[in-house]
Parts: structure tokens; C-alpha cells; sequence
């Protein structure tokens, strides 16, 4: 069964959409676009959530996650170069393991994209809000009367009744993804030097402000529990949700000038660099106004997200209760208006990071369509503006549903639970195919592939085990429907059932929002 329905990658190749793509990226433009994709919701936002879990001991968290990252990453950059089409981790499991695998795949991989959009939403709304909350519009009102009430500020688990603003932001990306649109990599060198700067803007001021005492007790929540969920484990599954974007480097690999050189170059590099800068962020906002943990009845953190944790952040100034932590650290230590511009910063840049993902998700569903795993409907092309506009729609009410009524730090863990079997998949079909197809053409080959690819299957398997049991029992029951619709739906209408002949011709689509003529975003 594991094997059954295996799509051969020389077919994979023959009916994915045609493009000729010019080799011109060089290692310096890959560690841009990595580091484009990865700096967004995770350090703007997750900060406080890695903190109510770990305490100052988010430092360590953050190079667990880096560490497990970049062992997916030379995993995933070996597919990519081999299988450069659309469909990202469920198309390289399609022809390595087979029909069922890659349908839990790509249906995992859902959680991570519409999921991870709707995390992006409510960190967007949360900078948002704040700014709404603080700015006096350059004097010409009093500070606050901009501000929303609070009951449309969060979600119902988070202290509110419904986020406008998430709701409002998912619902304009949606209508420019329906529309069509096309990032030139200028652009996106312009949203990489916002966040760049914006960081190094809060180092700079919020470094000479740490005091040795904030970091004691460096580690209150332990290294984690059974269930997970806290300790430095727990949030280092929350974190790794600030590093998913790294794989698009991976994925530019049809597009880079001597692959076997640039792509590590670009992976590691990017990460490195992110890595820096998150633990500088991560060590000058706990020590300079502290990121102790509110703790319940039993002295272990209280969950981020739940009804205990929202009412012990009523009027609290912590760290760890913030919706917009690093621009609240600089309120706190006397910048306020510096803590504004960070808001505005976030503000700027995480929409686009809100676009990538939720154009992943629509074209993962878009290529299992076309596979005949889903309705033939979802991979329907506009006549005018030549994007699947039906999946495209019924991703953005989902996305934005989630991120009107769902806290950042619940979304997060769902997502990274997708995320974490995608990768370890990817790991194993590396290591599979070296075997079974030992002579087909690598542009990238995996370094230490026997040791590099083990490491990362465990890796992801320790992540997972340390989400919280709440993103595992989602995980559980996502999957559970995955397979009762295969089942009732995809099992029979796959192009790969023997009363299927022939495959669809591929549709035109608009080209990847990163470039004019790029590849479709991994996972």
C-alpha cells in the first residue's frame, strides 16, 4: 500500500507545465529571497509566545529550530532540483511513495499554508491594532481615538469577539491573488531591507537596556513535558514556525547558477543570518524588560492562547502578553515612537509574507485537482485573469474565518504540524530514491545524505512530539477527514486509476509572486 500508485518523476515532468527558465541567481540573491521569506510573523509576533513557554531560554529554542531547518532544507533542496514543478512536497511524494502518501502530504501541507497564513493575519492585526492604539496621527487626534474596540481587536480565545482586522487583511490578499499579481524581486529587496532594518533598529536601541537579573530564572519552564507544549522544546516547535519560507530557496533551484554550490549557500546562509538576528531580538527583549512566563496554579506556564492565560493578561504589561512584542518593548524603555515605526515596519512587510502563503496553498490544492484527487472545479482557471480563482476564494473564507477567531500561538502549532511532516517525508524520499534511482540526475545532491537526512526525520519527530496537544489532536483529526475523502473521492477520480488514459493539459496560470517566471513555493 505504501507504494501503490506511484507516479513516475520522468511523468511528473512530462505533464507538469512547460517553462524555460534562465539560470541567473546567484548566491547572494538566494540568501536575499531566503531571508525574504522567512523574516515575517515568527519574530515580530511568536517573541511573546516563545516566551510565556521557555522564559529567556527562547535563545536556545531558536537554534533548535534553526538546526532542524537546515537539515530539511539540504533534504529539499535535492527534490527540488530533481522534480522542479509545482505541487512542492506532495508532487516529490507522488513519485517516490505513491497516491495515498502524497495525499496526506498534500493535505498536511494545507495546515501549513492556509494555517500559516491566518497566523501572519492575527500578527499583522496585532502591530495593527497596537499602532492604532498608540499613534495621535501625527498630532492631529489623541492618542487612542484611532484605537478599535477591544471585543474587535482578538479572537474569542484571546480576550475579544471577532479580529476585524485579520478578518480584512486575509479577505484584501485574497482579492489580489484572485486578481493577479507578480512581485519583482526589487520589491522584495525592499521588504527584506525593512525588516532587516527594523531589527537592527531594535537591537541597537533595546541591547544597552538588558539587565543581567532579567534573565534569572533562565529556564522556568524546563526543557518541556510529555504532552508538550512548554519548555524550551515547546517552544521550539512554536518557533519554527519563524523559520517556514527558508525552502524557497530550495524551490529557485531551476533558476540558480551552479546549484550545487549557491543552493547551500543560500539555505545555510539565510538561516545563519536569520538565526543571528532572532537571538539578538530574543536576547534584547528578555533582558532588557524581561520575558518571564505567566505561571498557573501547578508553577508551569499557563498555555499561550487559552481562557486562563487571556485573563491573567488583562491590563498586564508583560512581555509575554503582548500582541506586538517588539514594538511594546520599546515603548517600555522609553521610544515610543520608535516603538511605532517597528509597528509600521511589520505592518508593511508581513502582507506579502500573508500572499505567499495562502498562493501555496492554493496552488498545492490546484495540482492535486489536476491530479483528480480533488474536484475538478478547484483548478478552474479565470478566463481573464488566469488564476484558479474557485480554490483561490474558498482558501481566503477559510483563512480568513481562522484568523478572525483563533489566537496567533494555537494557528502557529497547527501549522507546524503539517510543516514537520512534509519535511521528514521529504528526508525519507531522499534517502529512497538514492537507492531505487541512484543514477538520475541531481543539479543538487544532499551533503552526508545518510546522516543529514536521519537527523532531520528526527528532528521534525521531536518538534511534533512537543506541540501542544491541541495541534497534535487537530493534526490527527485533519488527516482522519484527508483520508475519508480520498477515500470516498480521490481513490476513484485519480488520473492514476486505471480508467484515467490521459492527463489534463496544464492551464495557464499566473507566474510565482516572487518572480515573474518562478517556480511555485515549498512548504
Amino acid at each position: 500500500m505504501l507504494f501503490w500508485r506511484v507516479k513516475p518523476l520522468d511523468k511528473i515532468l512530462e505533464t507538469a507545465e512547460k517553462k524555460s527558465l534562465k539560470r541567473q541567481l546567484g548566491a547572494f540573491q538566494l540568501t536575499m529571497l531566503g531571508i525574504g521569506a522567512v523574516i515575517g510573523t515568527g519574530i515580530f509576533v511568536l517573541t511573546a509566545e516563545a516566551g510565556q513557554k521557555a522564559g529567556p531560554g527562547m535563545m536556545i529554542a531558536f537554534v533548535i529550530a534553526a538546526t532542524v531547518c537546515a537539515l530539511a532544507a539540504l533534504a529539499y533542496a535535492e527534490l527540488a532540483s530533481m522534480v522542479p514543478v509545482s505541487g512542492s512536497a506532495y508532487t516529490y511524494t507522488y513519485g517516490v511513495f505513491g497516491e495515498i502518501i502524497a495525499w496526506v502530504v498534500g493535505w498536511a501541507l494545507a495546515l501549513e499554508y492556509g494555517v500559516g497564513a491566518s497566523v501572519v493575519s492575527v500578527g499583522w492585526s496585532g502591530y495593527m491594532n497596537g499602532l492604532l492604539a498608540h499613534s495621535d496621527l501625527f498630532g492631529l487626534v489623541a492618542p487612542g481615538a484611532l484605537a478599535l474596540p477591544e471585543a474587535l481587536r482578538a479572537g474569542p480565545f484571546a480576550g475579544g469577539s471577532f479580529n476585524l482586522l485579520a478578518f480584512l487583511i486575509s479577505f484584501a490578499v485574497t482579492v489580489l491573488l484572485i486578481i493577479g499579481t507578480s512581485k519583482s524581486a526589487k520589491v522584495n529587496a525592499i521588504l527584506v531591507a525593512i525588516k532587516i532594518a527594523a531589527l537592527a533598529m531594535f537591537v541597537v536601541i533595546a541591547l544597552p537596556a538588558v539587565k543581567s537579573t532579567n534573565f534569572e530564572p533562565f529556564l522556568p519552564g524546563g526543557w518541556g513535558s510529555p504532552l508538550g507544549g512548554v519548555g524550551v522544546l515547546g517552544a521550539a516547535a512554536s518557533i519554527f514556525f519563524a523559520y517556514v519560507g527558508f525552502d524557497a530557496v530550495s524551490t529557485a533551484a531551476e533558476e540558480t547558477k551552479n546549484p550545487n554550490r549557491n543552493i547551500p549557500i543560500g539555505l545555510i546562509g539565510s538561516l545563519a543570518i536569520c538565526t543571528i538576528f532572532y537571538l539578538l531580538v530574543g536576547y534584547s527583549a528578555a533582558g532588557s524588560v524581561g520575558a518571564q512566563p505567566v505561571l498557573g496554579v501547578n508553577g508551569m506556564p499557563l498555555d499561550p492562547g487559552s481562557d486562563a492565560m487571556a485573563a491573567a493578561c488583562a491590563g498586564s504589561e508583560a512581555l509575554v502578553c503582548s500582541k506586538e512584542p517588539l514594538a511594546h518593548v520599546l515603548r517600555m524603555i522609553g521610544f515610543p515612537t520608535l516603538g511605532n515605526w517597528i509597528g509600521i515596519a511589520a505592518i508593511l512587510a508581513l502582507p506579502s509574507v500573508i500572499l505567499m502563503m495562502m498562493f501555496g496553498q492554493t496552488r498545492i490544492f490546484f495540482t492535486m485537482s489536476r491530479d483528480g484527487l480533488l474536484p475538478e472545479a478547484l483548478s478552474r482557471v479565470h478566463p481573464r485573469f488566469h488564476t484558479p480563482h474557485v480554490i483561490t476564494i474558498i482558501t481566503g473564507i477559510v483563512v480568513a474565518v481562522c484568523s478572525a477567531f483563533f489566537p496567533v500561538g494555537k494557528l502557529a502549532d497547527t501549522s507546524n504540524s503539517g510543516t514537520l511532516l512534509a519535511f521528514a517525508m521529504v528526508a525519507i524520499g531522499v534517502m529512497i530514491l538514492r537507492k531505487q534511482q541512484p543514477n538520475r540526475p541531481r543539479p543538487f545532491r544532499t551533503p552526508l545524505v545518510w546522516l543529514v537526512c536521519p537527523l532531520a526525520v528526527l528532528g521534525c519527530l521531536l518538534l511534533f512530539v512537543n506541540l501542544t496537544m491541541t495541534a497534535k489532536l487537530v493534526f490527527v483529526i485533519w488527516a482522519a477527514i484527508g483520508l475519508v475523502v480520498y477515500r470516498l473521492y480521490g481513490y476513484r477520480r485519480s488520473q492514476m486509476a486505471p480508467d484515467h488514459k490521459t492527463l489534463p493539459p496544464a492551464p495557464h496560470l499566473e507566474p510565482h509572486p516572487t518572480f515573474h517566471e518562478g517556480p511555485d513555493p515549498g512548504p
